[in-house]
């Protein structure tokens, strides 16, 4: 994984989820660095949107990340990195079980409504440039993928991940919540090149720390 890290096959593709930009500020700064293509999905990608003036209606939103994530949106810019969010998601009024779930037909949220998964669209998009692309890092979920009715973005994900990995490119994926994920679109872990389970030591990786673990074995 360090030799795929330090000189990737391209198109270099991130696929960057879960709730919170908090958590993933530093390696989002990392990644501009280094991939050709950034995805955003999950509910950090309302902040994202925010922070282009998009309505996210009652989305989740850190309104104290807008300013990072402008940031982040500007260097993307600067480095040529192309960045992806939803273009359409599937909403609902509120967050249960058998709630009735509408499909935007843009990028913006109508008021009243949360966002909690990517649409067809968006499915369709990032699908396509995952099986277009040569190396692939994945961490987090594009929507509330325990719900079923909210897991379709991230099946649709994990299963252009498989679709990547048979075509040759090198995928890997970190983090607990995207291994449960690949369990519910019932592809297994060999079908993906790495699998991590350390969500945040993943994500340390790509930000040039170096893991002990790593270490060890490349002394070997």
């Amino acid at each position: 994984m360090d030799k795929t890290m330090v000189s990737p096959a391209r198109p270099f593709l991130a696929i960057i989820g879960g709730a919170k930009v908090s958590d993933k500020i530093s390696v989002l700064y990392s990644l501009i660095e280094k991939v050709d293509t950034l995805i955003i999905g999950g509910g950090m990608a309302y902040t994202f949107l925010a922070a282009q003036n998009t309505n996210i209606g009652k989305s989740l939103l850190e309104a104290d990340k807008v300013e990072d994530a402008k940031n982040i949106i500007l260097k993307a810019h600067r480095n040529n990195v192309e960045m992806l969010l939803p273009a359409d998601h599937r909403v609902v009024q509120e967050i249960k079980p058998d709630a009735k779930v509408e499909v935007t037909q843009a990028m913006a949220v109508p008021d009243g409504w949360i966002g909690v998964d990517i649409g067809p669209r968006t499915e369709l998009l990032f699908a396509d440039k995952i099986k277009g692309a040569k190396t692939i890092f994945w961490n987090g979920p594009v929507g509330i993928f325990e719900t079923p009715a909210f897991a379709s973005g991230s099946i649709t994900v994990a299963g252009a991940m498989a679709q990547a990995t048979r075509n040759g490119a090198t995928t890997i994926l970190g983090g607990g919540d995207t291994l449960s994920v690949l369990k519910t679109a019932k592809v297994k872990p060999e079908n993906i090149s790495h699998c991590s389970t350390g969500g945040g030591a993943s994500l340390e990786f790509i930000e040039g720390k170096q893991l002990p673990g790593l270490v060890a074995l490349s002394q070997k």
